[in-house]
């Protein structure tokens, strides 16, 4: 790879992940604060991203890798993309809102892959080179929550603005990225040719056990930053980005525990980490407590890196080279589509059953989750039988 595509692959990345962490975080806290939504509302507009998660492997195997350079449409949809954030500070009425951000996520949700795309198109040797560029995006994220802290913005609109302006940054510097032609024939958008892996009752136990993971998952993508500004807990989006630390640092443990402890144990951790998470908030609070708090977002790294990257590792090496892009499609398609759609609906239902006067029981709140997730604990450790070794969806044993 040439250090000039580099350099630009890299800032690519930042930029992609900058403008998600700028208005996803904070969302659920704006719309509080401004358009008086109930959690409800709140979890609706988080699922939309679902929603766009569900369809853009559509968008992106049916037409953009068949028709369009991938820089050139991923262009156009960033710009578009920051028209649509800019309109949404204007809008005052939460089902308007709504709207907007589904189409906002209907657009940026396909750069996630075209990004991926891009990048991949250009490197050598992708599995060396592919993590040094994609830690750049981690490092979006994280600036974003230190600036907003920094402005002092987390409850205004200029969360939005932000995310517009580098938002259309992206789609001018996207036509100087390095050219990925579209590859002329059709994918398999939806992962169907890895259905295949069903056959197999590990990764079947495995792949419902990460649909009812994402409920818990919803719950801290969309009222952690909520939560936080109640308990009057300082620059918590800043603070937040902890939890993006944590997850570039045990993200390189990763490779090697993976075939050291086994996919079972790393799955098993990653859940436990889940619980211990929400029972941290459940009981933390600003005083001798805040301690806990910080614990539960600092876990995110063990609570995202052992199960989501670990879950990706061991799809695809159950997949084997000719459905591994099925297949990751797949499960990408049922965690932050389908698992995260259920989630959004039922976590937003739950935090409007226990909201008092203008606060809420944060502590019956939490416990929904860590329930959840020990109820996937128990059921993983009942069923799920998966030796060290992985072997491929190719293997005739499987």
């Amino acid at each position: 790879m040439k250090k000039n595509s580099g350099t630009l692959l890299a800032l690519m990345m930042f930029l992609e992940y900058f403008i998600w962490g700028a208005w996803y975080v904070t969302m659920g806290t704006y719309m509080g604060e401004h358009l008086h939504a109930t959690g409800l509302e709140i979890g609706a507009a988080y699922g939309a991203l679902a929603i766009a998660t569900m369809i853009s492997p559509f968008f992106v195997g049916l037409v953009a890798d068949r028709y369009f350079a991938a820089q050139k449409i991923m262009g156009v949809l960033h710009l578009a993309g920051a028209v649509l954030l800019l309109f949404a500070t204007f809008v005052n009425h939460t089902g308007t809102f709504y709207w907007i951000i589904l189409i906002y996520s209907l657009l940026y949700m396909p750069t996630i892959a075209l990004s991926n795309s891009i990048a991949f198109s250009q490197m050598d040797d992708p599995g060396k080179q592919f993590p040094w560029i994609r830690v750049f995006g981690t490092l979006g994220w994280i600036a974003a929550g230190l600036l907003i802290s920094q402005l002092n913005i987390e409850k205004t609109s200029v969360t939005f603005n932000m995310a517009a302006l580098f938002s259309a940054a992206l789609g001018l510097l996207s036509f100087v990225l390095p050219n990925t032609p579209p590859k002329g024939k059709s994918s398999d958008a939806l992962g169907t040719d890895a259905f295949v892996l069903f056959r197999n009752r590990s990764y079947l136990i495995f792949f419902f056990a990460s649909i009812l993971v994402c409920i818990p998952l919803s719950f801290y993508y969309g009222f952690a930053n909520p939560f936080l500004n109640e308990l009057n807990f300082s620059n918590a989006a800043g603070k937040m980005t902890l939890g993006q630390v944590s997850e570039a640092v045990f993200i390189l443990a990763i490779p090697f525990l993976f075939y050291r402890i086994g996919v079972k144990n790393m799955l098993l951790l990653g859940m436990t980490a889940w619980i211990l998470r929400y029972v941290f908030f459940a009981f933390g609070d600003t005083g001798a407590n805040t301690w806990m708090l910080y614990a539960g977002i600092i876990l995110h790294g063990i609570c995202y890196d052992f199960f989501f990257v670990t879950g990706y590792m061991y799809t695809e090496k159950k997949a084997g080279e000719k459905i591994k892009n099925a297949a990751q499609g797949l499960f990408t398609f049922a965690t932050y589509g389908v698992g995260m759609f259920i989630g959004t609906g039922f976590s937003g239902w739950i935090v409007d059953k226990y909201k008092v006067g203008e606060g809420h029981q944060w502590t019956n709140i939490w416990m929904v989750p860590a329930y959840i997730a020990l109820g996937v604990l128990i059921y993983f450790i009942l069923f799920f039988k998966e030796s060290k070794t992985t072997e491929t969806a190719n293997n005739p044993n499987v």
